[in-house]
């Protein structure tokens, strides 16, 4: 059989079309048996192995080695695509190595940003009015023991001084600011029993320029009306009568009389003798039916404390201390006060010593100044220190002042009382009045109210459960970092707390 023949019957049959077929049938077998012939021819021819002359020429390039010639190569001149529109999901996915951009330059370097891979800088004063939703220069820090809170603090109040920034600590309880205040020339009051410290709370400053005198004077008498009411709260626990805020109005003026007339500034103990003494305060009132003076005497017990009891002297004699407002840092050590496990003591003596502080930072011309209170949480029980400093957080604007508060964990701010009562109101409001919320490690049975308090993601609340020591989460004006602190050899050494944990010779 020839190979025509075979490949007639193997491949491809004789055109057979039905007699009843239409025309175009007819020519679409004609097609398929075309086709089918050319299948048939094709398979029966003999491959050919292509030389290796053959293979190099389709290994050469196209183009010669300077590229396309002509007007075709678009030398010199423009691409246009035409633009393209995605949301930020997919951009993200397109473009992984984005990250934030931080908070700008300007400020305290404090660390690297995690995630961002770069130097994370902070300034409260700068950020304001230029970051949205950035409301207010208020910080606070809140992290378990030993995770670098006290080192996050200490070491922007020491590099804000390089910046011209003054730095006030009213509340120093375990004294570990001193040695930062030597550091940077600043000065320390030590106050506590036997030592030769003393503040006298009830002291006027010089009224600041652009204020008369008569204005200063009812702004000073305001501001003496406030301490002696905080402090007898303290000692009482409760809230005053209506008697007894008249009883310490009148002998208030008093005092201020009686020693305009010695020629001194009045004490703590004029008032304390004035309301002992019943006749004398219904006197000075001109009260005909002699009740103030007998409603007044719980405040009379009540300051008797100040006078003769554990913080006898130290608040009721002339300052040994001058306020100078051109010291870099100033800090109240109060690590001989509160030791017995009664923070009633020490919470007289932050009350003093604010009220003492008042007169440098209510001078709108003082600059900018950082206000900080460590170990806050031992005062969060007493509603009279929490209303005083509710009322320095509200006017840090104003004053150019950046409040710093420190706690362990953000389950201290509801421990200030009970659910709906005002000094829970109180502490939870310090709290929304921060627009810098730190927050480094918390326990595991921490993490409900911290998320709750400060309204964190489920990816933020697993972060902190697990933040090593010095990293923290930054949530600032809405916006999260997660910053890794930075010290520098010498503020390692200057912010050691643990040295008294260390053996001298063996060091760890």
């Amino acid at each position: 059989m020839t190979g025509e023949t075979f490949l007639r019957t193997s491949s491809a049959s004789p055109l057979f079309t039905p007699s009843r077929s239409d025309r175009a049938s007819r020519r679409q077998a004609r097609r398929d048996l075309a086709g089918a012939r050319r299948t048939a021819r094709d398979n029966s021819r003999p491959t050919r192995t292509r030389t290796r002359r053959e293979e190099n020429e389709e290994l050469r390039p196209f183009y010669p080695a300077g590229g396309r010639p002509g007007p075709a190569s678009l030398r010199g001149g423009k691409l246009k695509l035409p633009a393209h529109r995605m949301t930020t999901a997919t951009a993200s996915g397109a473009y992984p190595f984005l990250a934030e951009g931080g908070l700008g330059s300007s400020g305290v370097l404090i660390g690297r940003d995690v995630h961002a891979e770069a130097s994370f800088v902070f300034d409260p004063f700068a950020l304001y009015g230029k970051v949205e939703n950035f409301t207010n220069p208020n910080c606070l820090i809140a992290g378990v023991i030993g995770q670098g809170k006290s080192a996050l603090a200490k070491s922007i109040a020491l590099r804000s001084t390089a910046f011209g920034y003054r730095v006030y600590v009213a509340s120093d309880p375990k004294g570990e600011w001193t040695s930062v205040a030597q550091a940077v020339g600043g000065t320390t009051i030590a106050l506590g029993p036997g030592l030769p410290g003393r503040l006298n709370p009830l002291d006027a400053a010089a009224a600041p320029e652009g204020i008369d005198e008569v204005s200063w004077a009812g702004e000073v008498r305001k501001r003496r009306l406030l301490l002696l009411g905080s402090l007898a709260r303290t000692v009482l626990r409760r809230d005053l009568r209506p008697m007894e805020y008249t009883g310490l109005d009148v002998a208030l003026d008093t005092a201020v009389q009686q020693a305009a007339t010695a020629g001194r500034g009045p004490l703590l103990g004029d008032v304390a003798t004035i309301l002992g003494q019943p006749a004398l305060l219904d006197e000075a009132l001109g009260d005909p039916s002699r009740r103030v003076g007998e409603a007044s005497q719980d405040l009379s017990h009540a300051f008797r404390r100040l006078i003769t009891g554990d913080l006898a002297g130290m608040f009721d004699a002339p300052s040994t201390a001058v306020f100078d407002p051109r010291s870099p840092m100033l800090t109240i050590d109060l690590s001989r006060l509160g030791s017995t496990g009664d923070d009633t003591a020490l919470t007289l003596a932050m009350t003093c010593a604010s009220a003492w502080m008042e007169a440098a930072l209510s001078d709108p011309n003082g600059g900018r100044r950082w206000v900080i209170y460590d170990e806050a949480w031992r005062i969060m029980r007493h509603a009279a220190l929490l209303e005083r400093m509710q009322a320095q957080w509200k006017l840090s604007r104003g004053l150019g002042i950046a409040n710093m508060l420190i706690i362990h964990r953000l389950s201290d701010l509801l421990s200030a009382g009970d659910q709906g009562s005002r000094a829970r109101a109180l502490a939870e409001g310090l709290m929304t009045d921060c627009a810098t919320r730190v927050i480094y490690r918390q326990e595991a049975d921490q993490l409900a109210a911290t998320a709750g308090l400060l309204g964190l993601t489920g990816v933020e609340t697993a972060a902190i459960s697990q933040l090593g020591r010095g990293r923290g989460l930054w949530k600032v004006a809405g916006r999260s970092f997660i910053v890794q602190h930075l010290l520098h050899k010498a503020e390692l050494e200057l912010f050691d707390t643990d040295a008294r944990m260390h053996d001298p010779g063996h060091p760890a």
